[in-house]
């Protein structure tokens, strides 16, 4: 009718390390990208910007006056 004697000391440390690795896998995914891959998506969302900036059409020079006030 006994049950397996556990040593709670070791039970502890057990779950505390499962803890840490589960912590551990976390973080590798959401900081383990290599300096490469974070220049290379620099690089390319910088390359987007300055292709949606040569598609701007500049607005004419309104002489200070904002647009609300316009007569």
């Amino acid at each position: 009718m006994a049950g397996d004697i556990v040593n709670l000391r070791q039970f502890r440390k057990k779950q505390a390390r499962t803890e840490k690795e589960r912590q551990a896998e976390q973080n590798r995914v959401a900081f383990g990208r290599t300096k490469a891959e974070k220049s290379l998506t620099r690089a390319l969302n910088e390359k987007a910007s300055k292709t949606l900036d040569q598609g701007r059409r500049e607005t004419p020079a309104t002489d200070g006056i904002p647009d609300g006030e316009k007569s």
